[in-house]
Parts: structure tokens; sequence; C-alpha cells
């Protein structure tokens, strides 16, 4: 086999935080996935993660770079394609693989997938498909996995839509995030509102201080629902996805909790309403959203509202263990 084919190009696995130059580098590659596709071909908490590990989270990446043309093979060029496993304390895992446009169709990711069976092995580890593609669905059935969980990716036109007025109940206000204030009581609200969530529930203050750290955190676009002594019940964090390769910038209703003692109040469509508005005043022409596709009561408020299915990832599991 020549040198020149992935299969003979080495991987360097590291665990922990990335280096600077490892990080730039897989940015790079995500933009350019992104671009290509127009879907991210790696989650928030995995870039985040790759930032700054915290005692929450650990993680492997697998980095395969092209050599330089007529050069040493372990002389690393382009990063061609990685793999990255966000491990959790009891041992499962989430895998996300990128591809960089120009190295597809060339073997990269089954090299990955490869290198990753022979070091951690798939014990534990399911894998998202950001926007479903082919190719991922049919690297997944090599390996005996399957598809477990579908999350939607729903959008409004914001010009389009006609909301409803929906006031929040009795004794409940609204108010933007605090920083430096209300980090620690948010996070004790977020547990409770997604105890069952599996990614979004465990949370870590080192991902909340990496997420209000990126340039799009606006603390006037995190709405706080508060009682009269101040207790959160409820909240609409939004963000804003600048205009990149020609796109205008977009909205997200980027998470929307309820805590327990306030579920059933009608709070939460009050604050999904809120946070919308707030989006639509900053002159966006659309809002995108994620949810579960087995979550009907929400999909079902979502469509109401106008929200229709955009796209889809796919989480892959493996069918047998």
């Amino acid at each position: 086999m020549s040198p020149a084919h992935p299969e003979n190009w080495p991987v360097l696995s590291i665990e922990g935080a990335a280096d600077p130059q490892l990080l730039r580098d897989v940015q790079a590659l995500a933009a350019a996935a992104e671009e290509s596709d127009a879907n991210p071909p790696l989650s928030e908490q995995t870039l985040v993660t790759l930032r700054a590990a915290d005692g929450g989270h650990s993680v492997l990446t697998l980095a395969l770079y092209s050599p330089d043309e007529g050069s040493d093979p372990a002389t690393a060029q382009d990063l061609a394609g990685v793999a990255v496993v966000i491990e959790e304390p009891d041992g499962t895992g989430v895998l996300e693989i990128a591809v960089h446009p120009s190295y597809r169709n060339q073997g990269v990711a089954d090299r990955l997938v490869h290198e990753l069976k022979s070091t951690r092995g798939f014990s534990g580890l399911k894998a998202w498909s950001h926007g479903n593609h082919e190719a991922a669905a049919e690297l997944a059935a090599r390996y005996g996995y399957g598809a477990v969980r579908e999350l939607w990716k729903m959008r409004l036109t914001t010009a389009a839509a006609d909301l409803p007025d929906v006031p929040v109940p009795a004794g409940v206000m609204l108010r933007p995030f605090v920083p430096g204030r209300d980090e620690d009581p948010w996070l004790a609200a977020n547990r409770a509102a997604f105890a069952h969530h599996p990614e979004q529930g465990n949370m870590t203050r080192g991902d909340l201080d990496a997420r209000m750290a990126e340039p799009w955190f606006d603390p006037a676009g995190f709405l706080l629902a508060v009682d009269a002594a101040d207790r959160i019940l409820g909240f609409h964090w939004t963000k804003v996805h600048p205009g990149q390769g020609g796109h205008p910038a977009i909205g997200e209703v980027y998470v929307v909790g309820v805590t327990p003692d306030a579920q059933g109040t009608g709070l939460g469509k009050a604050l999904t309403v809120a946070g919308i508005r707030h989006l639509q005043q900053q002159g966006l022409h659309a809002v995108m959203l994620y949810v579960d596709a087995d979550n009907f009561p929400a999909v079902s408020l979502y469509r109401r509202l106008g929200f229709t299915r955009w796209d889809v990832d796919v989480m892959y599991a493996p069918l047998e263990e």
C-alpha cells in the first residue's frame, strides 16, 4: 500500500484538552465541513470539551493528518479527519467523526474507526451523525451500529411568524441572566429541569463558563423566570449564529427549561415565545432549534408556533452488546 493512502498515515492519539494548534486544525476542518454540508460535523459540547476538558468530562481525540507529498509520512500537513470521544465517568462515551471535504471517499473515516477499535474499543460507545449522511449510516452498519435516537432541527421564518401572546404565570417575572451571580443557581435549576436528559442535565460549571466566554454569549438573551424570592423556575437561553459563507445570521432557541415545581403551569410556552420575540427584535430572518423527535409535546408546541422540520441528527449505538 502506498504511503499516500490513509491506511498508512499515522494517527495521533491525544487524551485531554487539545493543544492550541490541534484545536485550530479541528476548528478549520469543522468549518470546511459545515460550509460543504450546511451542517456542523461536531457538536458544541465536543468543541467546548476540546478547549478545556474539566472534571465532568474527559476526551479522547484521534487526529489523522495527511503527509506532505513526497516526504516522510510522519510529516503532518493537513488535518484530513478527526474522531473525538467524549468520555463519561461511568465508562460510556459519545463519538463524533469529521472528515475534511478534500479527503472524503478515501478511507479516512475507516482508518479512524479502525484505530479507535484497536485502542479504546467500542464498549459503551454511541455515535452522532450530524445531518445523517449516507456515508455515516453505511460506516455505522459495517460496525454493527444502528439508529437509536433522532434529534430534529426545526426552523421558523421570523418574518412569517405570528406568535401568540402568552403571559407568564401569576407571581413570575422574567429578567436577564446576571453573570457573576446566577451561574450556580442556574446550574441547579438546569439539573432539576433536565434530570433525565442525556446531555443537558449534565452541564458543569466549566461547560457554562466556556459558553459564557464565547463571542456569541449575550446575557440579555438569557431569560430567567423567577418568583418573588428570585428563585429560578425556568429559563430560555437564546443564541445568535453569525452569518458565514454568504448565509445570514440565524437565531436559536438554545435551551428552554422549567423546573419540576413550575411544570404544567404554561411557563414553558411563555418562555419559548418570549425568547423568540427577543430574537425577532434582533432583526434575524429565521430561528432554529433542536428537539428529540420522540418529544411529542415539544414537537407539537413548536409546530403550533410555526416551526417546520429542517434537518436531522441521528445517534447510533451497537445493535447487540
